[in-house]
């Protein structure tokens, strides 16, 4: 296998951009791709607050012939995400490179990944979930150390958006209705992804968005939570976390998803995050200053002593209102923060019930929003399992190689 050893040049951050090449949109109401063209140029035409450029540094991707890598677009925990030419058609995609070994927290992460991300591009389950074109064969057991993930190119994503460019109520529609949209037919899959956040909602020049990153997507039937460590490696950004997860309630559930995007919408709103906790105090403190102290009932759903005495020691707040928090928003996206960002999961929008809610009116249609059969709960048997039988990394790296091997190209 050949290996690509290149220095990525500085570059901008893109927003929406008009492109002359047409992208399937999910769009709703209004005038097609009229409307699509509106969307892209009013977002082109705001003025950048500002940018950011990637250092050059030397990467080596060991990719084969097939590809020819461009540019690091991203870095993350564990992984070098760049952009890349396929040789065989010049169609330009992203290649996410993961080195899953390094600890057993990793591998858990990309086959959780891996396997979904197949799951997804087998189904054709959503157009606003990311898709996985390739994965690069490793040439053989012995020499696998890293997983390349050939996936489709998107030039943004909504964090960068949100910090360059001053978002129209119509893109915070848009914006949202996709995610939600990608949401059903996940939750209809009894999977919750547990991560969503802006920089995990990526977008093209047509506005188009997609839902990537599910290294630490679960399933919503997991026996028991607790016992099989579900919440152990949940280390997802804490702006974005959900009260239950912060306090450990009696149960965890899909719900925590559409706590996630009601932080999205706020922060779409104002450019600003609602929640920027500094730590786990500081977190709590600054969602109890928005949401008030908590009634009885919801403070005794929790179930952690610990959780429950520290609220204790906490003074009384009184609930602040969204139409103050946010006093030129639209009515209906208050309305729509009011019912997803609430303290008790119970009383909290399903995602179902957000793609109806009449924020969404001008792109909802029921007929196009798909839902996916429900996932037998044995798919994330190598998940389901307590603190004294996980998988060694040998056992780990053995079903990322037979997963990566049995994977066929659309």
């Amino acid at each position: 296998m050949s290996q690509t050893q290149y220095q990525p040049q500085p570059q901008a951050q893109p927003g929406c951009a008009p492109s002359q090449s047409h992208s399937q949109s999910p769009r709703r109401g209004g005038t097609g791709s009229q409307q699509q063209r509106s969307h892209s140029q009013q977002v082109q035409e705001k003025t950048t607050k500002g940018s950011s450029t990637v250092q050059p540094r030397k990467v080596k991707f060991n990719v084969g012939s097939g590809y020819h890598v461009l540019d690091v677009i991203g870095e993350g925990a564990y992984g070098v995400v760049v952009s890349a030419v396929h040789r065989a058609t010049g169609t330009k995609v992203a290649i996410k490179k993961v080195a899953p070994f390094e600890h057993s927290m990793f591998a858990l992460r990309t086959l959780r990944e891996l396997k979904l991300l197949k799951f997804f591009a087998e189904e054709q389950v959503s157009e606003n979930i990311i898709m996985v074109l390739d994965i690069i064969k490793p040439q053989s057991f012995d020499t696998f150390n890293e997983v390349y993930l050939v996936q489709e190119l998107l030039e943004t994503d909504l964090h960068r958006v949100i910090r360059t460019q001053d978002l129209s109520d119509d893109h915070c529609q848009y914006f949202l209705y996709q995610t939600c949209r990608a949401l059903k037919a996940l939750h209809s899959a009894e999977i919750i992804h547990r991560d969503l956040k802006p920089s995990n909602l990526l977008l093209n020049a047509n506005c188009d968005l997609k839902v990537c990153d599910f290294g630490l997507a679960r399933s919503a039937q997991a026996r028991d939570p607790k016992a099989t460590g579900f919440m152990t490696e949940y280390v997802a950004t804490r702006w974005y976390r959900a009260p239950e997860v912060m306090l450990s309630f009696k149960e965890y559930t899909k719900l925590m998803d559409v706590w996630s995007v009601g932080c999205i919408l706020a922060e779409m709103l104002s450019g600003r995050p609602l929640f920027p906790g500094k730590d786990y105090h500081d977190q709590l403190d600054k969602i109890l200053e928005v949401l008030g102290t908590p009634t009885i009932d919801e403070f005794y759903a929790i179930t952690a002593d610990k959780s429950k005495a520290y609220l204790r020691t906490m003074p009384f707040r009184k609930r602040r209102r969204f139409d103050h928090i946010y006093p030129n928003a639209n009515p209906l996206a208050i309305d729509f923060l009011a019912k997803t960002l609430t303290f008790d999961p119970r009383k909290r929008l399903t995602v179902e019930q957000c793609l109806s809610h009449p924020y969404l009116d001008a792109y909802h249609d029921p007929e196009d929003e798909p839902s996916c059969p429900p996932l037998d709960p044995s798919f994330f048997d190598f998940d389901d399992r307590g603190e004294d039988d996980k998988l060694s990394r040998q056992e780990l790296k053995r079903l990322l190689f037979e997963e990566i091997m049995t994977f066929n190209p659309a």
